[in-house]
C-alpha cells in the first residue's frame, strides 16, 4: 500500500495542537490582559529563551545573557552547555530576526513545527515499515502522546497514583529535546530505508549515498543540539550495526557498508563537538552532575518496556510469527537493545550523567516506538490480508491516543498555570526597561535587581539586560560557582533576610535557597545518581558562611555587583531598608503591578 501522507499530517496536527496547549490556557487565563508572553511547558526554558534572544540580538555564541558576558578578545569565555548546543538555538533565532518574530513567538512556533515533524517523521517509519497508514498514524499518536507514560510519569502519577502531574509532554521542552527530535526520528526512518531497500538490487549512483547523506545531516544536527539525544543515536546505530553482525541477514554486507558510511559522516561531526568540549567551562561537569559510578541502572520504566519488547520479539520468533534474520526484529530490537545501553553505559565507562533525561527526553520515547513496532510485527499478516479488525484496532488506538493525549494536556499544563500568568503580567516591565537602555554602549551589563527570582529568570528573554541573579545563570559560561553563590548572598542581603530565616527556609524545603548554595544535585534525587539529602548541619553552615558574607559586604567595593535598577511588585511587603541605605531609588515608574527604579549608588 503507498503511503498516504494526509494520515501523518493529521498525526502532525494533533501533536501541534498538545504543543500549543500551554499557550491557549494562557490565553485563556488573561483573555484581554494577555501581554504577549509564551508560556512556558518546564521551568528550564527560560533559560533556552534568553540565549535565544541573545543570539537574535547579535551577540556572540559564546555569552551569558544573566550577567551580560560576552565572548571577546579582551574578555574570552570558554565553553558552555548552551554554546556548544548551538543548533537548535540558531535554527530559531536567525528566521525570528529575519522575519521580525520576538522570541516569545519564536519559543511557541519552534515547538508547534517540531512536534508536527516529529510526528510526520514517525508515521512515515511506522508507514515505510508496514504499509498500513492507519497503524502508522495511530503508532504516531501512542509514541508522542505517550512520551510521559512510557516515563512512567505525566498525568498518571495523579490519576492512578498518589503524585504529582508533571512533566508536560516533556519532549516538546523547547528548544531541547523539541528541535533535535525531528532529527533523531527522521534519522531513524533514513537508517531503516537504508537497510531495507538493500534487500532490492543494488543501486548505483548518486541516489545511493543520498540516504546515507541525509541521515549523517540528521546525525550531526542532534549532536550540535541535545547530548541526550545524539548519544541514543550513537547507541542505538551501534546496536544495529551489532545485531546485523551477529545475526547476518540477507543482504547484511551491503547493510554494513551503509551503517559504516553514515558512522565514518558521524565521527567526522564529532569531531568539532570533541574539541568545543575540551573548552568547556571548568565548572561545567559540577553543574551537569557527573558522577563516578560503575553501578548498573535497570528498573527505569522505559528499561521495564525495553526489556518486554525484547521477550516479545523473542516469544515471535519461538511461535514462528517471525525469523531472527528478520530485518524488522532486527531494527526493533536494536531499538530496545539502546534504551538498555544508555542506561547502563557507565558499567563501562564509570561516568553517569542525570540518567533522568534519558528516561524523560529520550528513552522513552524509543521505548514506546519499540513497543509500536513489536505490536506492528505481530499484526502484519493481518496488514497484509486488509482485515477489517485491524483497521478497527488501529483506529481504536489512534483515538485512544489523541485522547491521552488531551487528558495529558488538562492535568500537567495546570500546574504552571500561576507562574504563567504572573511572568505575562512582568512582560510590560521587561518591555519598558528595553526602552530605558535603549542606546546604551553597555546595554547588556546593565544589572536590574529583582527580587522575584521566577521572574528574574525570565527576564533577559525579552529584555537585554543582566539580572543580579537567576537560577539558571551559572549554567553559562564565564561564571565560577563561587561567583554565582556570592551572587545570591548579596540578592538575600538587599532582600533582608537574616541567617536564620534562610535556614529556616532550606529547612523548609526552599529548592532556590538549596540549588544557589548546594547546587542543583542537593535538592532532589531526579538529577543525580549518587544524591546525598542535605543535613542539618550543613545548612546550618551555610547559613553562617551567608552571615559572615554579609558581615564584611560592601555594595561599593570592587567585588560588589553594582545595581542600575530594580523591580519590585507595588503590593510589595518585602524589607526595602537594606537597599535603600545603599542606593537612591529615582525616577519611579509604576507599570501594571510593578514599579520600576534607577537606582543610584550613593557615595
Amino acid at each position: 500500500m503507498k503511503i498516504k501522507w494526509r494520515f501523518g499530517i493529521i498525526a502532525g496536527i494533533f501533536l501541534a495542537i498538545y504543543s500549543f496547549a500551554p499557550q491557549a490556557k494562557l490565553l485563556y487565563n488573561r483573555g484581554s490582559e494577555w501581554n504577549g508572553n509564551y508560556a512556558y511547558n518546564d521551568i528550564d526554558e527560560v533559560a533556552y529563551a534568553s540565549y535565544v534572544r541573545a543570539l537574535m540580538d547579535g551577540r556572540p555564541r559564546k555569552n551569558n545573557p544573566y550577567t551580560g558576558r560576552d565572548d571577546s578578545g579582551e574578555d574570552p569565555q570558554q565553553e558552555s552547555l548552551f554554546s556548544i548546543q548551538f543548533a537548535a538555538p540558531y535554527n530559531i533565532a536567525i528566521p525570528a530576526r529575519i522575519l521580525g518574530i520576538g522570541t516569545p513567538w519564536a519559543m511557541t512556533l519552534s515547538g508547534i513545527i517540531a512536534a508536527f515533524l516529529t510526528a510526520v517523521a514517525i508515521f512515515w517509519l511506522i508507514g515505510m515499515m508496514f504499509r498500513d497508514n492507519w497503524y502508522a498514524m495511530a503508532g504516531s499518536l501512542v509514541v508522542l502522546a505517550g512520551g510521559a507514560l512510557f516515563a512512567g510519569e505525566g498525568a498518571v502519577s495523579e490519576i492512578f497514583f498518589d503524585g504529582f502531574s508533571y512533566p508536560y509532554f516533556p519532549g516538546f521542552r523547547r528548544y531541547i529535546p523539541a528541535m533535535a527530535f525531528p532529527a533523531f526520528f527522521w534519522l531513524v526512518g533514513l537508517v531503516w530505508k537504508m537497510i531495507s531497500r538493500n534487500d532490492e538490487v543494488t543501486r548505483i549512483g548518486r541516489s545511493r549515498w543520498l540516504i546515507p547523506g541525509f541521515a549523517i545531516a540528521c546525525f550531526a544536527y542532534a549532536v550540535f543540539s541535545y547530548f541526550y539525544v545524539w548519544t541514543t543515536a550513537a547507541a542505538w546505530l551501534a546496536c544495529l550495526g551489532f545485531i546485523l553482525l551477529a545475526v547476518r541477514p540477507v543482504g547484511v554486507w551491503s547493510n554494513i557498508r551503509s551503517l559504516a558510511f553514515v558512522a565514518a559522516g558521524a565521527l567526522a561531526a564529532l569531531i568539532p563537538y570533541a574539541y568545543l568540549l575540551s573548552r568547556r567551562s571548568h565548572s561545567m561537569d559540577d553543574i551537569q552532575l557527573l558522577v563516578v559510578t560503575h553501578a548498573p541502572d535497570l528498573t527505569r520504566v522505559p528499561e521495564i518496556i525495553a526489556f518486554c519488547v525484547l521477550a516479545a520479539l523473542g516469544a515471535a520468533i519461538v511461535l514462528k510469527e517471525a525469523f531472527l534474520a528478520d530485518k524488522q526484529v532486527i531494527f526493533t530490537g536494536a531499538l530496545a537493545l539502546s534504551v538498555i545501553v544508555v542506561f547502563n553505559q557507565q558499567v563501562i565507562t564509570g561516568q553517569s550523567l542525570q540518567p533522568i533525561h534519558y528516561q524523560v527526553f529520550i528513552g522513552n520515547y524509543v521505548a514506546g516506538l519499540a513497543l509500536v513496532l513489536t505490536l506492528g510485527i505481530y499484526l502484519r499478516s493481518a496488514f497484509e490480508k486488509r482485515f477489517k479488525g485491524v483497521l478497527a484496532l488501529s483506529a481504536g488506538l489512534a483515538f485512544v491516543a489523541a485522547f491521552w493525549g488531551f487528558i495529558e494536556c488538562y492535568y500537567t499544563v495546570r500546574v504552571l498555570d500561576d507562574v504563567n500568568v504572573s511572568r505575562d503580567e512582568a512582560l510590560p516591565t521587561a518591555r519598558r526597561l528595553t526602552e530605558m537602555v535603549s542606546g546604551d554602549p553597555n546595554i547588556h551589563k546593565r544589572v536590574v535587581l529583582d527580587l522575584d527570582v521566577m521572574e528574574a529568570d525570565d527576564l533577559p528573554t525579552v529584555a537585554p539586560v543582566a539580572v543580579l541573579w537567576a537560577r539558571h545563570q551559572e549554567m553559562f559560561a564565564g561564571q565560577t560557582t563561587e561567583e554565582s553563590r556570592q551572587r545570591y548572598y548579596q540578592l538575600l542581603f538587599y532582600e533582608g533576610v537574616t541567617k536564620q530565616e534562610l535556614a529556616d527556609r532550606m529547612k523548609h524545603g526552599d529548592f532556590v535557597s538549596i540549588i544557589a548554595l548546594f547546587g542543583w544535585g542537593r535538592h532532589t534525587d531526579r538529577l543525580n545518581a549518587d544524591y546525598k539529602p542535605l543535613t542539618y548541619r550543613e545548612i546550618d553552615a551555610a547559613a553562617e558562611a551567608y552571615d559572615s558574607y554579609i558581615k564584611n559586604f560592601d555594595p561599593r567595593s570592587e567585588g560588589a555587583i553594582k545595581l542600575d535598577f530594580m523591580k519590585i511588585r507595588v503590593d510589595n511587603d518585602q524589607r526595602l531598608d537594606v537597599i535603600d541605605k545603599w542606593y537612591e531609588r529615582v525616577e519611579g515608574e509604576e507599570i501594571g503591578k510593578y514599579r520600576i527604579y534607577r537606582l543610584r549608588l550613593r557615595s
